[in-house]
């Protein structure tokens, strides 16, 4: 079982879990602002984290983000398969000692994303190209843990992808968005309100790009995670 952590109402996991969905995989989305209790590390064969529009480090205003860093670190300290999106990113590197950093190298909207040499060799980016679309919408931004691989840059964000052990990712983009979560993450303030159609028409223009990488990327981090399996 795939267990997906869904930190905030308005940040769906979208297309990833589409993407299993077309994989034949089970998964299970749990949502603790709502007061739903964690699973277990045991119980999670590999862990999703999404994002969301609070901080990794605002834990006094969100007390499930302490309870999540510590299953975080529990899930990568055995091994098992963690991919965390923007603020699963960022709370992988939190959870792990480094610092996020909250208004620096923002970026928004659809924009290219670099692998470094790091990255072209690395399982999650297999059959990706050096330069992939993505979508960005942050405001923080994650330093690299101790022993981290940095895979993946940006040139307003030089810190986009990283890995930890053999298969812990953290990620500053976004690989889940459609158009209605883009139309609601619009919505949510004035300035960006009054770009919604300027962002979603970026979007669409390299939408066909956008979904192969995250059709690739997905079934990559699932064969991660059936690899895993296999060995226990």
């Amino acid at each position: 079982m795939i267990h997906i952590i869904q930190n905030d109402a308005e940040v769906p996991p979208g297309l990833v879990t589409v993407e299993l969905d077309r994989l034949g995989l089970a998964w299970r989305v749990t949502h603790p602002y709502r007061g739903e209790a964690l699973p277990s590390p045991a119980a999670a064969e590999a862990l999703i984290v999404m994002g969301g529009a609070m901080g990794a480090n605002d834990d006094l205003r969100h007390p499930f983000l302490s309870d999540l860093k510590q299953l975080v670190r529990a899930v990568v300290g055995q091994g098992r398969p963690y991919l965390g999106i923007c603020l699963g990113g960022q709370l992988l590197a939190a959870a792990l000692g480094a610092r996020v950093v909250s208004n620096r190298w923002e970026e928004l909207g659809t924009l290219d994303v670099h692998l470094t040499p790091e990255g072209g060799a690395d399982p999650l980016f297999s059959g990706i190209g050096g330069t992939f679309a993505t979508f960005q919408w942050h405001h923080d931004s994650f330093d690299l843990p101790d022993g981290a691989l940095l895979l993946a840059t940006s040139p307003a964000c030089p810190h986009q992808a990283f890995r930890v052990g053999q298969c812990a990712w953290g990620l500053q983009f976004h690989p889940e968005v459609t158009e209605e979560i883009i139309r609601d993450w619009c919505a949510w303030d004035p300035e960006t309100r009054s770009r919604t159609d300027e962002l979603l028409a970026a979007w669409q223009t390299q939408e066909d790009r956008y979904r192969a990488v995250v059709r690739q990327m997905i079934f990559n981090f699932s064969e991660v995670g059936r690899i895993w399996s296999d060995r226990q």
